[in-house]
């Protein structure tokens, strides 16, 4: 059985959306993160990720932590829901590339423009960001194409979130609105408010 450790209203609520759209038996672990940007919360020993945060996913002894990292664990070990191109799709290296996009460029990116610290090169990769991201759904409705994966999953939490991290563009809005459509985000949001 998976378990997912979990904070409501935090970057663990994505895999509950993912768990969900995966249809996969999991069970939830509710517990208290420290949130250094507001100084609250505490570490809570019945968290075993190695710095106090959520997302951390444990299952059959293994623990997973770190969003890109889940997210690839669960795609692979549930391949039938087709959240995660398997290794002899031709998506499967655009796939990896956008989750480690959102990790290694998007999130940096965020977070330097949330703390105001952009100096011209963050500007600059922020920018350049933007215009990948645009240009990628004005040609489709999802980062892979035709496909909703996972890597959607990670960049839409984000707007869900906090939506002016990016700009106000409609294509944008679009890609929201269609993930807010989906009904396993319905059902994981349920289960966010009840943990």
């Amino acid at each position: 059985m998976l378990t997912l450790f979990h904070a409501p209203r935090s970057r663990s609520t994505r895999f509950l959306w993912l768990l969900e759209e995966l249809g996969a038996p999991y069970r939830i672990e509710k517990v208290d993160i420290f949130r250094s940007t507001t100084g609250t919360g505490a570490p809570d020993p019945r968290n075993p990720h190695p710095h106090g945060q959520v997302p951390a996913l444990l299952n059959e002894g293994v623990l997973i932590t770190e969003s890109a990292a889940i997210a690839l664990y669960l795609t692979d070990k549930f391949p039938a829901a087709g959240l995660g191109p398997m290794i002899s799709d031709p998506h499967r290296g655009p796939y990896l590339t956008w989750l480690a996009y959102y990790a290694g460029v998007l999130e940096p990116a965020v977070t330097n423009l949330w703390k105001r610290r952009q100096d011209d090169q963050d500007k600059a990769q922020y920018e350049a960001l933007d215009a990948r991201l645009r240009t990628t759904l004005e040609k489709q409705p999802w980062l892979l194409g035709e496909q909703f994966s996972a890597a959607d999953i990670l960049f839409v939490s984000l707007l869900q979130f906090a939506r002016q991290m990016l700009p106000a563009h409609a294509v944008y809005d679009d890609w929201l609105a269609r993930a807010n459509a989906r009904p396993a985000l319905a059902r994981a949001l349920a289960k966010d408010d009840l943990s």
